[in-house]
């Protein structure tokens, strides 16, 4: 049961109508699982109170009778995915008895875990906020007991979802009111008698990925579990349990992928391969439960079709669904140029500076992508995999820089422009619009500083053919360092507080000196290397 969400990560659009005044979404997912994952009836009741909540969008339904469990994807802002989820809630306590539960997946409540997750224009402490305020409410309508997990944790101790869920409900039951490790956050000190406990969390996207081995043998699903999952030294951010599907007569290693940039499907998928070869044992399925980041299926692509020179661009949806150009970031590079070339104001040298970051940025891509093709980097794989992943991070982030400098500048020229006569009304303004003004190109100066230190890791590794591009790389860098440190000055001339400029000033400054010192360092790597070529 699948209703498609198009434009969710549409952060194009964000910023064209924070250009244009509108009001900026903040789309946030929620994926709350419930006990039930075999009657159907009662899983389209809840599902359907999702669906009829003004303001959200159902994305997902997806039930597994083994489990017996239900995942249900919805997004929204957050008022109406905290109503929304409150309703499914009130459903599934009404409908659900876990006295009555079997199932594979460890679990404590009918409705067992809420997580809420940022998307578009949200953050994840905008998510622990609407965690903690979901689970006072949900508390106190349905007097269970919530315990909060992972970023919206109380406690380190609680952090991880199989401590706070341990002994499951029939254990719960007899810990809750004796065991002070098991107080709830909110709620009665006791566990519900028929809806059990509830935990509520804030976490980035996790990825639900499942891999069917050919036999019965549990002992076998369990063992490549606990050699998969990183708490027993596997894989970094893999959850993994062995569970058994009665009904197809197979067992089954089931994962969380919690940081599917770190940890890639494919990692997962060719470590259970490997361990169930040794076992004797065949891989007969795999499958994902719920939704997936794009991502996350082109990384597994370039890796088993072995893509070369792939581009994320090539992808035909991505096209569809890119909005017209409307913002800076959108235009070609003759407009842009125009742009910057015309006698407006903005984009100016900020905007400049920013988009010379996100070049910089791009190049570090390249080379570390030039440098995977050659078969004789496999043992720095990792690195410049990681490299690829940061530098792509920072390209984002510049360009966002390139549309939020021309939007600080053009609040600080309408402020100028309100009336004069209320003079400490505007000079107010005035100041906090420059402020923001310098705030904007001292985030393209830091970033600037992580594109050199990017640059000096790609300098030592990457394919001696392409130390040219290093070479531009670290001067693209410096010029975007340099023209945001002007732009900061600029504005701090402008500023009435005395303690903000000084401490403004002598963070340029420190920026500028190691600046300096990752420049030359870089060229005399690079230099070494072009010698040796």
């Amino acid at each position: 049961m699948r209703r498609p969400f198009l434009g969710l990560s549409d952060f194009k659009t964000q910023r064209q109508n924070r250009r244009h005044g509108k009001r900026v979404l903040k789309l946030i997912e929620c994926v709350p699982n419930f006990s039930e994952g075999r009657r159907q009836e009662v899983i389209n009741s809840v599902a359907e109170t999702i669906r009829s909540t003004p303001g959200v969008t159902l994305l997902d339904v997806e039930s597994n009778p083994d489990h017996n469990r239900s995942v249900i994807s919805f997004v929204g802002e957050p008022g109406p995915v905290k109503q929304a989820a409150l309703a499914a809630s009130a459903k599934a306590i009404e409908l659900l008895d876990l006295n009555k539960h079997e199932g594979e997946h460890p679990r404590m409540g009918a409705v067992d875990v809420v997580p809420f997750v940022p998307l578009s224009g949200a953050t994840i402490d905008d998510c622990i906020a609407l965690a903690k305020d979901f689970g006072r409410e949900f508390a106190e309508r349905f007097h269970v007991p919530v315990f909060f997990y992972e970023e919206a944790a109380s406690t380190p101790e609680r952090r991880n979802l199989a401590d706070v869920r341990a002994g499951e409900f029939e254990g719960l039951r007899d810990k809750i009111g004796r065991d002070p490790a098991k107080k709830p956050d909110f709620g009665p000190d006791k566990i519900h008698p028929t809806a059990g406990a509830t935990a509520v969390g804030a976490r980035e996207i996790l990825i639900a990925y499942n891999v069917n081995l050919g036999t019965n043998d549990l002992s076998i699903a369990k063992k490549i579990a606990h050699q998969l999952r990183a708490k027993d030294g596997g894989l970094s951010y893999v959850k993994a349990l062995g569970f058994e599907l009665k009904e197809r007569g197979i067992v089954q290693v089931s994962m969380n992928m919690t940081d599917y940039h770190k940890s890639q499907l494919f990692k997962a998928q060719e470590l259970v391969e490997l361990f169930a070869e040794r076992y004797g044992v065949p891989v007969v399925g795999s499958e994902i439960v719920g939704l997936v980041p794009m991502d996350a299926l082109v990384d597994a692509a370039e890796f088993y079709l072995k893509l070369e020179n792939f581009s994320r661009e090539q992808i035909l949806e991505k096209r569809l669904f890119t909005p017209s150009p409307s913002s800076l970031t959108d235009m070609s590079l003759l407009r842009f140029s125009e742009e910057v070339g015309s006698k407006k104001a903005t984009p100016g040298g900020g905007s400049v500076s920013a988009y010379m970051g996100a070049l910089a940025s791009g190049l570090v891509c390249m080379v570390a992508r030039i440098t995977l093709s050659k078969k004789e980097v496999a043992q720095e794989s990792d690195q410049l995999q990681e490299l690829i992943r940061k530098g792509e991070e920072l390209r984002q982030r510049f360009l966002g820089l390139v549309v939020e400098d021309a939007e600080s500048f053009d609040a600080v020229m309408q402020a100028f422009k309100l009336p004069k006569d209320k003079p400490d009304a505007r000079r107010k303004t005035i100041q906090e619009a420059t402020m923001k003004a310098a705030e904007i190109p001292l985030r393209t100066l830091e970033s600037s500083i992580e594109v050199l230190h990017l640059a000096g890791e790609v300098a030592k590794y990457g394919a001696t053919n392409a130390l040219s591009d290093i070479t531009t790389s670290i001067s693209a860098g410096r010029a975007a360092l340099e023209g945001a440190a002007s732009n900061v000055l600029i504005n701090l001339d402008m500023l009435d507080d005395k303690h903000y400029v000084d401490q403004t000033r002598s963070r340029v400054s420190e920026l500028r000196k190691e600046a300096l010192q990752l420049e030359q360092r870089i060229q005399e790597i690079v230099g070494s290397r072009s010698r040796k070529k």
